[in-house]
């Protein structure tokens, strides 16, 4: 085991690390420079949207948060949202303790190819990166989940059965998060589902270790997400940071909500009403940091492009493509802060 002993970052960390290997410190003009971050209260943070009456009388006023929160902010939080809390601490214990397993046994799942739809690695894209990222993750394709269960891990015992309930019930969240999106933009509520092809949902399990000298590098730099909607379950540790106005605001994590961040997809299916905005993740030299996304996307040959209901006054700003082309161009340019979108603009 000696050859891999170093594939992961988390492992090089336990190892006893003093100083930030030079392969992950970024040049000083694309540092976090962490002083200067707006810390969120409770007037400027994300809004926080309660889904209790989104299917009751209260449904037309909650649709409208969501529109305004994915039109001003592109992010949003979300409370009662019908997964229980039992099961979202039991998500995060089941990650910690997948990242806690002897080296040995979390190497089984390794993999530095993307196509691969398991996989723990390291950074982003260890083969095409530069500088690389302060984290390590775990991959996981989710729908349909009977497609790629059997692959998962196998450790912790409850793995595949915990957290093929958890991707279950968050995609219930979404189908009804998309819903109230479409009846925001005045589209038919199945208008996004309808779009999505046969759909698309994976995840991350992504571990941040302490780090030495968190200001010279990142968790993962700004980007934004090139799939549909992404909800974001995370510790209590912070971390994610979100670009609002210019500035960088660090979004406290508030225990049972899930982050809710809108995706390039959304952004094109919107014709440019809500916006895909850069965020990024931060690190710390104190504590290791858990979150785990959701990605929820089209199925790759699914064709995307502005509602045509939206581009009855407002020209179409996209041209229509396949989820499966726009993903290419984003992992071969990796998470640059330039949107990808500007290179599916119609003429």
């Amino acid at each position: 085991m000696a050859a891999t002993s170093k594939l992961l970052l988390s492992d090089q960390v336990a190892s006893g690390m003093k100083n930030v290997p030079s392969n992950y410190i970024r040049s000083i003009s694309d540092r976090p420079n962490l002083t200067d971050v707006h810390i969120s209260s409770s007037d400027s943070s994300i809004p926080l949207i309660d889904l209790q009456g989104l299917h009751g009388p209260d449904r037309s006023h909650i649709i409208k948060q969501i529109g305004q929160a994915c039109q001003s902010d592109g992010f949003f939080q979300v409370k009662n949202h019908g997964i229980p809390e039992a099961m979202i601490n039991n998500m995060l214990r089941i990650a910690k303790e997948f990242f806690k397993l002897p080296e040995e046994e979390r190497l089984k799942n390794y993999s530095d190819d993307p196509s691969k739809t398991t996989r723990l690695s390291t950074s982003f894209n260890v083969k095409t990166e530069q500088v690389s990222n302060w984290r390590d993750f775990l991959r996981l394709h989710c729908y349909p989940l009977q497609d790629h269960l059997h692959q998962w891990p196998q450790n912790p015992p409850s793995f595949r059965e915990d957290v093929g309930e958890y991707c279950t019930r968050v995609r219930g969240l979404v189908l009804r998060l998309l819903e109230a999106i479409s009846e925001s933009l005045g589209l038919q509520a199945d208008h996004i589902a309808k779009c999505l092809g046969k759909h698309g949902q994976h995840m991350a399990l992504n571990y941040y270790p302490p780090c030495p000298q968190p200001e010279l590098t990142y968790g993962l730099p700004g980007h934004t997400d090139p799939n549909l909607i992404t909800i974001l379950l995370q510790d209590d540790v912070p971390g994610l940071q979100v670009l609002r106005n210019g500035k960088w605001l660090a979004v406290n994590p508030i225990p049972n909500t899930f982050i809710v961040n809108i995706g390039d997809q959304m952004q094109v299916l919107s014709n440019d009403r809500y916006k895909s905005v850069l965020h990024r993740a931060v690190v710390n030299s104190n504590k290791e940091r858990i979150s785990i996304p959701t990605f929820y996307c089209p199925s790759p040959d699914a064709v995307i492009g502005p509602a045509k209901h939206l581009t009855l006054d407002h020209p179409a700003v996209y041209r229509s493509f396949t989820y499966a082309e726009y993903y290419q161009k984003f992992w071969d340019r990796g998470l640059a802060t330039e949107c990808c979108l500007d290179l599916f603009k119609a003429d």
